[in-house]
């Protein structure tokens, strides 16, 4: 690590630090305690509020009623930030309330005339893909709160053209294939649900029951999702299989390599069926075989009834 790495480094060590000593520094970075007084001298002089209080049982402080300095970015971290901040123009809901072209100005603004043009340029010839978020979703920064509050929440879901009263703690928030999804412990049915957010129609807070720690729900998806009475299933497929697993692929399912072979393995619940049979028709003649042969037999009949379908459309 060079010294700017260093002073980089360290504003990030100290950032969240009310006061500190010498030897922190020395511990953390391996350095000699002259080199600790430059570098502190160094942070002083690019602005971040420092201060000694002498004595035996002396130490550095930090003010806190002052902006600590900015960090410092190299030119490719930028890009990595300006890039990554403007795949938020697809989605139609952020859990953060803002908006994506004001944090673009923003951002610009800290940089450079010089800056700006280059990333100009760069935005004309470089883009990220993503999926346009189309839908809604009035809650989403309220799913985010509860989740990392750990508070159970009272959530009303549309369901079949139905409004459904679930008591959930959400533990999980993903987005995939322009939806965003919560994932959540149903306290009445003891077991983990997934839910569409745009679909959630009110959420409040809950004391009907007693909060679990989040750290009682990172766990394997068999474990969190699979129910009694589930089917294990197995699919061997092409290589050029894996880009599709790739693209589009579900927590329930692995993709595993063995021998040269390919095989996508996972389980499914009871009333799951017909989706997963949905799902393994979009990799057509890249399936090589297919375990259980009742889901085999169940994907034919789709095949079939999707042909029926076209021939009278």
């Amino acid at each position: 690590m060079n010294k700017s790495e260093r002073l980089n480094d360290m504003m990030l060590f100290l950032n969240d630090k009310n006061s500190f000593n010498l030897r922190d520094l020395m511990d953390k970075y391996n350095i000699s305690k002259s080199t600790a007084l430059r570098d502190l001298e160094a942070l002083e002089r690019i602005g971040m509020p420092i201060y000694s209080q002498h004595g035996r049982n002396g130490y550095y402080g930090i003010l806190r009623n002052k902006l600590l300095s900015p960090i410092v970015f190299n030119i490719d971290e930028v890009f990595a930030l300006y890039f990554s901040m403007l795949t938020l123009r697809a989605y139609e809901t952020t859990p953060f309330h803002l908006s994506v072209e004001r944090l673009k100005e923003k951002f610009e603004n800290c940089l450079s005339i010089k800056k700006v043009e280059m990333l100009r340029k760069v935005e004309k010839v470089f883009s990220l893909a993503s999926v346009q978020h189309t839908n809604v979703c009035l809650f989403l920064s309220d799913v985010l709160q509860h989740a990392i509050e750990e508070k159970v929440c009272s959530v009303t879901y549309r369901k079949k053209e139905a409004d459904q009263r679930y008591y959930i703690q959400f533990f999980d928030i993903s987005s995939a294939y322009g939806q965003w999804y919560a994932t959540g412990y149903n306290f009445e049915s003891e077991k983990s649900q997934v839910f569409r957010c745009d679909k959630i129609s009110g959420i409040e807070t809950s004391n009907r029951y007693s909060s679990k720690p989040l750290s009682e729900f990172i766990k394997p998806a068999d474990e969190l999702y699979k129910i009694h009475g589930a089917t294990n299933f197995e699919f061997e497929i092409s290589k050029k299989g894996m880009d599709l697993f790739y693209k589009e692929h579900y927590p329930t399912m692995k993709l595993y390599i063995e021998n040269g072979k390919y095989y996508i393995r996972g389980f499914y619940n009871v009333g799951e069926e017909t989706f997963i049979a949905n799902y393994f028709i979009n990799y057509g003649e890249k399936i090589l075989s297919v375990k259980p042969e009742s889901l085999k037999t169940l994907i034919a009949e789709r095949l079939r009834t999707l042909t029926d379908y076209f021939s009278n459309v």
